[in-house]
């Protein structure tokens, strides 16, 4: 029998027991395994790896800290590649290691007895391309995706325990029916362009990214919330899975980010089909919308009688109406911008959100509202990013063919991918737009199929079959299922500057109206810019991981033995400059299109593959190159952008400059507003000014809000600056005139002016001042253009390619002529009436350079001094001689060029010969070109 004594002692020994035990089950228990760490990683290139043996004993291989790929800890073939002027290196950066194959990934993991009897879920975020996982040896399935997750139930493989887990990866082309080839492009590896599989970018890299993890829940729990918002944004559906029934009714919480409920209540459910369960409530007043400007996001969780899930989401619904591009009933405008995968130091996407926020910070310091994701999806952090920044999206699947239908399991893969991309991401309100892909050709009914088949089963995105399409006329007009239109050109002409720029003197009165007001959904004009940039020399060092800039020492090697690395600096500036100057032209017409609903640029930044197509004003690590600051570019680039339409950038003495002012507006009705405007010289000199009073700012276009008047009365050159603002806030813009008297001298009696070589070679024996101005077309070089290198001259060889001038704007020659070191407006004449001659073997001193491209990194000019004999030379390859009473501006050079010669500053150094000079004359017929031409 127990006794007082014995008892207190069985109390003493059990009491603490009890305690521990009532502690442990207490411990909430672990419902996820985080498989990162280390690995072992076996390489099996030429598929000769015994499967069933590889993955059912412990390999040794080579230690890899996963999340990570290949790449980034130098496991593959090293590369050979030297820097060298030539299609294998100018490609794309260059991989330092390539792997293209299977890889065998394999750890040990161990099963915690509270797993017992529950739902285990192995989830790999990001695989390129395929992934086969084996338990103990034993093949559990496969999975193919480019998009999202790879994800594997694994309930009969785990038990409790110890296992070997195996994944088996292969970035090898599974579906080469999805990419367009680059045939340009010698090494075969290097000529798939769609940016989910492509080495122009991204690279085709092997390894596993992101989340990495087992899942254990109970069975039967409710998964895949998905909710909508309705039209008329005043009821919510939610929708969600479970095995087994529900019930009559569920348990619905909706809670602000920052813990404020706004809804929490009991509410019927009923079923759908395949155990999806759906439910609807009034939209809680306190529920606000999600848009640019109001950011807002909450958390759903449903509570079922098994268990509870969750998402997050924004209240809104994207729509069109009248063609019009709608987000909860207000008309928004697209600023977008290409993203193709460009992260240079890893060659993959990041799949952490604070990457994200950075990249979408830096684009909305720019004005941007918008990304397009072309040919690819990113990974779930990216949405996170867009949907806290208010920044909206477009993705597309991994598609660029030219042969679309012509494989069923291609078709079939996209289908499924398609599915998964509204599945996975379909909660984001960032996701607004999806496309198939990008300038899709061949069956059109398959991709009009596909977008029939998503309308309905997801409501909260536009479709569209395609970004933009070279097939006709599927390129020049909707699709029957596109709610969305992209295009750069429709039936009735050019929706983007590079079919006019070239093409059309200077005019600023213009819109896209004429090509695009037939289109009757919302429009936006696809890849607008593509304006190389000079490589920036002092990018290389920057290339600090995976890939290695092989085209850029090339480059730098290039102009090193040229004699031009000095110049290298002045040649990413000033055209820089150029760029800036078009973009900001495409930006501002795109601006005043009331049929347009947005723009994509291509772009912001640079694009280092397809040729090195460093179009950006930002290199490919979003910084700046110097050429033109986030608050200079968001002034017209803006969810509030002041315009103003004016017929030329050039002006005589005692004509009359008038502009009308209007102002884009998508960002909230303004009443009451105050714009002012006024017209300065360069020494800010205020030559006039206005105010218009009492205006009320809609949301849209608001045009012919009132006129700008100035009589142009100089006695000389003069660049004039117009700023329009609206008061008391930070919305202005600006552009330049340049205004030129009508009578100056273009003749001079102790000056030879001539178009004949014969004529100067004589007086220049005679030890005369020679200006020598030949027919340009009748001289060697490059055909004069405005508008420099359109993507790249690489990837499309055949366009003069020049990149804009480069010159000494204080140097005495140009006293007489305004001008900034680089091209501007007033340029566009005598650009276009020139020719470019190479000077790589004369020893001349150019007053006018003009900025060679890349490729071939000629010296060139259009205007230089000399010494030849005994007589001193300035040869002109501009057009100063024709129809100068039309052409102000070539006038105006000619008198300055003429009032240098004559000054005790004209003093040659460089001396050629007559041999130097006639060199340059062509002997053969030049055809002409046009924009379209590019494209054959």
């Amino acid at each position: 029998m127990l006794n007082k004594l014995n008892v207190k002692k069985l109390y003493f020994l059990i009491g603490p027991l009890l305690v521990l035990l009532i502690i442990i089950s207490c411990v909430e228990k672990p419902t996820t395994i985080d498989l990162s760490g280390v690995w072992e990683v076996k390489l099996d290139s030429t598929n000769i790896g015994d499967s069933e043996d590889w993955a059912s004993n412990k390999f040794v291989g080579t230690s890899i800290d996963l999340p990570n790929t290949l790449d980034d800890v130098a496991i593959g073939t090293p590369s050979t590649l030297e820097p060298a002027i030539n299609n294998y290196v100018m490609s794309n950066l260059t991989r330092k290691h390539q792997y293209i194959g299977k890889a065998w990934y394999q750890k040990e993991i161990e099963i915690p007895a509270s797993w017992k009897d529950k739902n285990i879920q192995l989830g790999l975020e990001r695989i390129i391309w395929e992934s086969s996982v084996y338990v103990d040896g034993n093949l559990i399935g496969s999975a193919n995706s480019l998009v999202g997750s790879h994800n594997y139930n694994l309930t009969k493989s785990l038990t409790p325990g110890k296992h070997l887990l195996t994944v088996c990866i292969d970035n090898s082309n599974k579906f080469p029916l999805i990419n367009v080839a680059g045939t340009m492009y010698p090494d075969k590896v290097n000529q798939d362009m769609a940016h989910a599989y492509t080495n122009h970018t991204q690279i085709k890299w092997n390894g596993i990214l992101g989340d990495m993890k087992l899942v254990a829940s109970d069975n039967n729990t409710p998964e895949n919330v998905q909710i909508y918002p309705n039209a008329e944004l005043n009821k919510l559906k939610v929708i969600f899975d479970q095995s087994n029934d529900v019930g009559e009714s569920v348990k619905l919480i909706i809670k602000s980010t920052d813990g404020i409920e706004v809804y929490n209540n009991k509410v019927m459910v009923s079923k759908i089909e395949n155990n999806q369960f759906v439910l609807e409530v009034d939209k809680p007043s306190n529920l606000e919308l999600w848009d640019e400007f109001n950011p807002k996001l909450y958390d759903v969780e449903v509570i079922t009688n098994t268990g509870k899930a969750g998402a997050r989401f924004g209240y809104k619904f994207i729509s069109s109406k009248d063609g019009d591009l709608l987000l909860n009933d207000h008309r928004i405008f697209l600023r977008g911008n290409l993203e193709c995968v460009i992260f240079p130091l890893t060659g993959h996407p990041p799949t952490e959100k604070e990457e994200w926020t950075t990249l979408i910070k830096q684009a909305k310091a720019y004005g941007l509202n918008h990304l397009r994701f072309h040919s690819w999806c990113p990974p779930k952090s990216a949405f996170q990013a867009a949907d806290e920044a208010g920044f909206y999206v477009q993705v597309e699947l991994p598609h660029w063919s030219l042969k679309v239908g012509e494989d069923q399991k291609t078709t079939a893969f996209l289908r499924k991918e398609a599915d998964k991309m509204i599945k996975d991401y379909g909660n984001h309100p960032s996701f607004i737009f999806m496309a198939l892909g990008n300038e899709l050709q061949g069956d059109i009914s398959v991709l009009n199929e596909m977008v029939a088949h998503l309308k309905p089963k997801d409501n909260r995105h536009l479709y569209a079959t395609t970004a933009f399409s070279f097939q006709q006329p599927t390129g020049t007009r909707p699709e029957k299922e596109d709610e969305f239109f992209i295009a750069q050109w429709t039936a009735k002409g050019w929706i983007r500057g590079q079919g006019i720029f070239n093409a059309k003197p200077p005019h600023f009165d213009a819109d896209y109206t004429s090509g695009s007001a037939h289109i009757n959904m919302p429009l936006v004009s696809h890849e607008i810019g593509q304006y190389s940039v000079y490589p920036d020399m002092s990018e290389i060092e920057k290339y600090t991981g995976v890939l290695k800039p092989l085209n850029f020492i090339a480059v730098k090697n290039d102009l090193e033995k040229k004699g031009l690395l000095d110049l290298a600096p002045d040649f990413t500036y000033n055209s820089g400059k150029l760029a800036a100057l078009l973009y900001k032209e495409e930006i501002e017409r795109a601006l005043k299109t009331p049929s347009f609903d947005g723009f994509q640029l291509l772009q912001l930044q640079d694009f280092p593959g397809q040729g090195t197509a460093l179009v950006g004003l930002l290199n490919a690590f979003w910084e700046s190159k110097g050429v033109i600051s986030a608050e200079e570019f968001s002034q017209f680039n803006s969810e509030l952008v002041p315009l103003i339409r004016f017929e030329k950038a050039v002006y005589e003495n005692g004509e009359l400059f008038e502009a009308t002012i209007e102002i884009a507006n998508f960002y909230k009705e303004l009443d009451d507003q105050t714009i002012d405007w006024t017209i300065t010289d360069e020494a800010n000199n205020e030559l006039k000014k206005g105010t218009l009073s009492e205006v009320n700012l809609a949301i849209g276009n608001n045009t012919d809000l009132g006129k700008i008047v100035h009589n142009v009365n100089v006695e000389s050159a003069k660049k004039l600056t117009i700023t329009v603002s609206l008061k008391d806030t930070k919305y202005k813009n600006s552009w330049n005139i340049w205004v030129y008297p009508k009578n100056v001298s273009t003749t001079d009696k102790s000056i030879v002016f001539t178009t004949s070589i014969t004529t100067a070679e004589k007086a220049l024996k005679n030890g005369k001042k020679v200006f020598l101005n030949p027919d340009p077309k009748s001289l060697k070089g490059i055909t004069g253009r405005f508008v420099p290198v359109f993507w790249s001259p690489v990837h499309f060889p055949n366009q003069p390619a020049t990149m804009g001038v480069l010159l000494d704007e204080k140097h005495p020659a140009f006293k007489k002529f305004p001008t900034d070191s680089h091209t501007n407006w007033q340029w566009w004449d005598l650009c276009i009436n020139s020719k470019s001659v190479i000077v790589d073997s004369i020893a001349i001193k150019p007053l006018v350079r003009v900025i060679d491209n890349f490729v071939t990194n000629h010296h060139l000019t259009n205007l230089f001094e000399a010494k030849v004999g005994n007589g001193q030379l300035v040869f002109s390859s501009i057009d100063l001689y024709s129809k100068l009473n039309e052409r102000p501006v070539a006038r105006q050079l000619k008198h300055s060029v003429l009032e240098y010669m004559k000054s005790t500053n004209f003093k040659p150094v460089n001396t050629i010969s007559m041999k130097d000079i006639k060199s340059l004359v062509e002997k053969n017929k030049q055809t002409d070109f046009s924009a379209k031409d590019i494209y054959k």
